[in-house]
């Protein structure tokens, strides 16, 4: 299959403020794609969309379907259409279900499963026009237990179901689905992580292994979509839980739990 042509694309990003979001801008902005760069943080994603001569900032609340709409819109009325969309928003909690409210649940799940989803049915009579991309940042949490992240992990797992279905649904119209699922990455995010209260946690994360670097990411996020690829795990860590997931589970989240336990701490 010939590869994907991304120069001078028009590509929305997600959570584009700071972190990878931040990165995948620079890593496209490379190679001459106009952006769209979404997010929430109104001022910080204008200081980013600022270091680029063809980008736009979109302040938008993915939980919001109709702020999606809008901020699709937007993207497309400057530019004339879309040809990737990078589903990249989201947050974390680190808490154990126990101490966890409903109101952290819903509200991970919201921003990280349900934010895909309305950008994607926003932006999909675009893609398809264009025979465009969809690329999903998702997690070795969409595929493995991560201990005290049940929300974090039942919304990666989500995305995971979501959109292998979707790719199916989708190649007949030549719209190709990435879904690229990383582990720890070195970014600010697990710093923002919420506590089971809502509050921003103050449970440091536990060191596992070494952490991605985002540029890093951004070039393998780049690439997959460049060879249109349907599911790209990075890191060690995160092949090594793929194949225990497969082969041991209980052995692997034995490890995994031993590896996190002290985040649990009360």
């Amino acid at each position: 299959m010939a590869r994907r042509d991304l120069d001078g694309a028009v590509v929305i990003v997600t959570g584009a403020a700071g972190g990878l979001g931040a990165a995948l801008a620079d890593r496209f902005a490379n190679a001459d794609a106009r952006l769209g760069l979404v997010d929430i943080d109104g001022d910080r994603i204008g200081g980013i969309a600022g270091r680029y001569d063809n980008a736009i900032p979109v302040v938008c609340d993915l939980t919001d379907a109709d702020a999606c709409t809008r901020a699709v819109n937007a993207v497309a009325g400057e530019y004339g259409g879309i040809d990737v969309l990078i589903n990249n928003a989201g947050i974390t909690h680190r808490s154990a279900f126990i101490d966890t409210s409903s109101e952290v649940i819903a509200r991970v799940m919201a921003v990280n499963y349900l934010g895909s989803v309305n950008m994607t049915a926003a932006a999909l009579p675009a893609l398809i026009e264009r025979s465009g991309a969809i690329c999903t940042i998702t997690s070795v949490a969409g595929f493995a237990p991560v201990l005290g992240r049940t929300g974090y992990v039942g919304a990666k797992h989500a995305l995971h179901g979501f959109f292998n279905t979707l790719r199916a649904e989708l190649r007949p119209d030549g719209v190709d689905v990435t879904i690229v699922a990383p582990t720890f990455i070195a970014t600010d995010m697990q710093r923002r992580a919420l506590g089971g209260d809502g509050a921003i946690t103050g449970h440091r994360q536990s060191r596992v292994g070494r952490q991605l670097d985002a540029d890093q990411v951004a070039e393998r996020v780049y690439r997959s979509i460049e060879r249109r690829k349907g599911t790209v795990v990075l890191g060690t860590i995160g092949h090594i839980a793929r194949t225990m997931t497969m082969v041991a589970p209980s052995a692997y989240e034995r490890m995994m739990a031993r590896s996190l336990r002290s985040e649990l701490d009360r």
